[in-house]
């Protein structure tokens, strides 16, 4: 039920400091609204920094960072969104998405990206690099639906059957 700016800046490689500052900062100027970080880059502090500093309303940035493999299972989770929503500083984070489809944590991880979802600090939850089968195990054990599941997607690596499925379920399909 929100709204995502179509394109964005990813800071995967941008270096934790001034060079990660600079970028969002610089994207926030020409226009940029959507900024995707994650835990494992380092630099949710630097980012948040950024949009703070950026003068722009909260309302109008959409901020994405995501559940590293490290910590996936459902306590470990629980504490590492409350270290990225610490780093990044905001009121709230706009999507939350597990990183990688972790074997035997996966599932544990997408409920308590529910829980963080109940509880208001981000707005939707979602996966990346997810592929069909994953997705399937997904809709067998949770009736919760994730809204979005970023992966690598382009005319070179087309995945007809990924697609299809997540126009099926309503799942917005986000490229990197």
């Amino acid at each position: 039920g929100h709204s995502m700016p179509i394109f964005g800046l990813g800071v995967w490689q941008a270096g934790k400091g001034a060079e990660t500052l600079n970028a969002v900062r610089e994207a926030l100027i020409q226009g940029y609204r959507l900024i995707d970080t994650a835990h494992i880059y380092g630099n949710e502090k630097d980012v948040g920094q950024a949009i703070r500093d950026s003068g722009i309303s909260r309302k109008e940035i959409f901020v994405t960072t995501k559940l590293w493999n490290d910590d996936q299972g459902y306590d470990s989770a629980l504490k590492a969104f409350d270290l990225s929503y610490e780093k990044l500083g905001l009121e709230y984070i706009d999507l939350y998405l597990i990183h990688f489809p972790v074997p035997g944590k996966r599932l544990e991880s997408w409920k308590a990206l529910q829980e963080i979802k109940k509880s208001g600090r981000v707005r939707s939850i979602g996966v990346s690099n997810f592929m069909t089968h994953h997705l399937e195990e997904m809709f067998e054990k949770s009736n919760v639906i994730p809204a979005i599941n970023q992966v690598e997607f382009s005319p070179f690596l087309y995945l007809k059957d990924l697609l299809d499925l997540c126009n099926s379920r309503k799942i917005v399909l986000q490229a990197y």
